[in-house]
């Protein structure tokens, strides 16, 4: 029998303040998608609030818990069990005197089946995450999920075909990436969006492989987050996308062992050259 997955992405306008409007709004999309067929559901970055590294300030260390019973995983392991979908949840997470910028599997069962921390941490104005988190220190990670192997990259790494060129090779059926991106307070006249699309449409192409990815959207402060969530296919077409200020769901469902065949027959795993690449492990 085919062996499909479909896949499900939220955008949704955020505020700051109290957590429980926007983890209601995220939950409302989560049933929407559900409801439209989607196994594996993906929200965006940080989407329990502001996002809040526009600027240094040092209260906002107080919105990062531990993995074990944080407030927001919970909530969202019950959905999980309830439903029986997968969620890749971000959250804000602090082991000790470490922060990180943190993803949370969570599978159909409700249970975890691990974190990703994220691997590259941006530096500039409006987006000052240095400050607030340390480099991930979990490698990059492929998780074997009640509906497929997933791949998650954390929005910054969705710029790097390393990341996603190693999370195939580990064996993953789909990547996604959560995000947070918008306008540049540095230069007002510079549009990243359909930058931000190419390059992961570039992933999609070199790796045979879907991609998915969730963004913001709407003003906070002085920062506009241009939505344009999409999925595209493994050949980089982009089967549906969100506008710059739409709110909802987009749901697509692959066939996964004809997406494997197609990885196959391109050759691109087969004609690598590792022994050429020690270059890229060069600081």
């Amino acid at each position: 029998m085919p062996n499909y997955l479909t896949i499900g992405i939220l955008q949704a306008q955020l505020q700051g303040g109290d957590d429980r409007p926007n983890i209601d709004k995220i939950t409302d999309l989560i049933k929407q998608a559900h409801s439209q067929g989607a196994q594996v559901i993906l929200p965006s970055e940080l989407f329990s609030n502001i996002y809040f590294c526009q600027e240094e300030r040092d209260q906002f260390f107080a919105w990062a818990h531990p993995v074990q019973d944080h407030p927001l995983l919970t909530h969202f392991q019950q959905l999980a069990e309830s439903l029986g979908v997968v969620l890749p949840i971000s959250f804000y997470e602090r082991d000790n005197n470490h922060y990180y910028n943190s993803l949370a599997l969570i599978d159909r069962d409700g249970g975890i089946l691990g974190v990703y921390r994220k691997s590259h941490i941006p530096d500039g104005p409006g987006y000052e995450e240095k400050f607030y988190f340390r480099p991930g220190n979990t490698g990059f990670r492929v998780w074997h999920t009640a509906f497929g192997k997933i791949g998650v990259g954390i929005c910054w790494d969705q710029w790097f075909p390393e990341c996603a060129r190693a999370m195939t090779l580990m064996g993953a059926d789909v990547l996604l990436y959560p995000t947070a991106i918008g306008s540049e307070p540095h230069d007002p006249d510079l549009d990243t969006r359909p930058l931000w699309q190419r390059a992961m449409v570039g992933h999609a192409v070199c790796n045979v492989i879907p991609v998915a990815a969730a963004n913001r959207v709407g003003q906070e402060g002085n920062q506009f987050f241009y939505g344009h969530s999409f999925i595209c296919d493994q050949w980089g077409e982009i089967l549906c996308q969100l506008g710059a200020d739409q709110e909802g769901v987009l749901v697509e469902k692959f066939d996964l062992d004809l997406i494997r065949k197609h990885r196959a027959s391109f050759g691109f795993f087969r004609d690598r050259r590792p022994d050429l690449y020690g270059i890229l492990c060069e600081s």
